[in-house]
């Protein structure tokens, strides 16, 4: 016998990133893979961070990373026109999106995010024991954000037991968006003493000005925190450097939880030189625009249902349902091409597919093909 868990993290089913892919690229034929499911940036990182990974000393590695990133901190701070106090550095996001339910939400307590929504809110709420709530999304029809978030539907769910409101913009895996002046009317109905998080993981990518950054909704809401990344359009999800803009008391408390050590050092420089360069990121969003255009007009003309989106990846609903999407999937992974299921979000018909080079999506489709076929 060993010493059991608590309650709510038995129940906890863990994090899904779709596919065990170290073991997939060891086992893979000569043309290698086309990874196309984890929304990674395929045009790379710039090349100022990649010469900081280069040049990085034993130095670098044999001393603990500065465990407060006071300079990527003030970095970050400049850059969105903010002090250092309200800023946190999170190891990815993701730890920031799991520690402020650890902070904010327990037993008794709900935790609001919509259909459809990031599959980590539901995990963070339900590892602190307190009850999810799903509102539901727009339609599948809506002209502008099929299957996006209905600001309305939230604002509607919120109880006297809402604690915590997680929201995504650009939405991860719909794509949808919504607008600043639609946000702020969802913020004005929001308790003052409910966190909202709104996580812009893929906002660089967001066509503007349909979406936009709600950081300068922080002015009247000072339950507002934003959360942003360098995993997607900067390219460096392998160094796993996330980041929240927050209140100076959300921020403390977030300094009082997190690992003293979360971001290693070449990941602190590296960030840094990414975030200065911003030639880089116009590059990419540019690049990943036309990439996205021509998989969704290519993947139409297979008479595929595929949305606008607002981020480096396409939602590709087939229609048929879920047997289909799934043996359209495991053609793809036997022909060397992985895509993301999309089962865990109650989207068994679709299948997520990250926006690549031209290379990339030349293989894609030619697998495709033969999978419809």
């Amino acid at each position: 016998m060993i010493p059991l868990p608590t309650p709510s993290v038995a129940a906890l089913a863990a994090y899904d990133p779709g596919h065990d892919l170290a073991t997939l690229r060891g086992t893979a034929g000569p043309r290698g893979l086309v990874e196309l499911g984890s929304n990674e940036n395929a045009f790379g990182p710039c090349e100022a961070a990649l010469a900081i990974l280069r040049d990085s000393s034993a130095a670098d590695l044999l001393r603990y990373p500065d465990p407060h990133c006071h300079f990527l901190k003030a970095a970050l701070a400049n850059h969105h026109g903010v002090v250092a106090t309200e800023v946190v550095v999170g190891n990815g996001s993701h730890e920031l999106l799991m520690l402020l339910a650890q902070a904010y939400a327990g037993t008794g307590d709900e935790v609001l995010y919509s259909q459809f929504g990031f599959a980590v809110y539901a995990v963070a709420a339900n590892s602190v024991g307190a009850t999810g709530v799903t509102a539901p999304a727009l339609p599948a029809e809506h002209d502008t954000a099929p299957r996006g978030h209905d600001l309305e539907a939230l604002a509607a769910a919120l109880s006297s037991r809402t604690r915590l409101v997680y929201l995504a913009n650009p939405n991860n895996p719909t794509g949808t968006a919504f607008a600043v002046h639609t946000f702020a009317k969802f913020m004005a109905a929001v308790p003052a003493h409910v966190l909202v998080v709104v996580d812009e993981a893929y906002i660089e990518y967001a066509d503007y000005p349909a979406a936009a950054s709600v950081t300068a909704c922080r002015e009247d809401f000072a339950n507002l925190v934003v959360t942003r990344t360098f995993s997607k359009i900067h390219a460096l999800a392998g160094l796993r450097i996330g980041y929240a803009i927050a209140h100076p008391g959300v921020v403390a408390t977030l300094d009082r939880l997190r690992e003293t050590f979360n971001i290693n050092a070449p990941a602190q420089s590296a960030a840094m030189a990414a975030l200065a360069d911003a030639a880089h990121v116009d590059a990419c969003r540019i690049r990943n625009r036309h990439q996205r255009q021509a998989l969704a007009a290519a993947l139409r003309g297979l008479g595929l249902h595929v949305p606008d989106s607002h981020g480096n990846f396409v939602l590709v609903d087939f229609g048929g349902g879920a047997r289909q999407a799934a043996q359209v999937e495991q053609s793809l992974l036997d022909q060397g091409v992985v895509v993301r299921p999309m089962r865990g979000y109650g989207l068994a018909q679709c299948l997520r597919i990250t926006v690549g080079t031209e290379t990339e999506q030349s293989r894609l489709l030619e697998a495709l093909r033969v999978a419809l076929a």
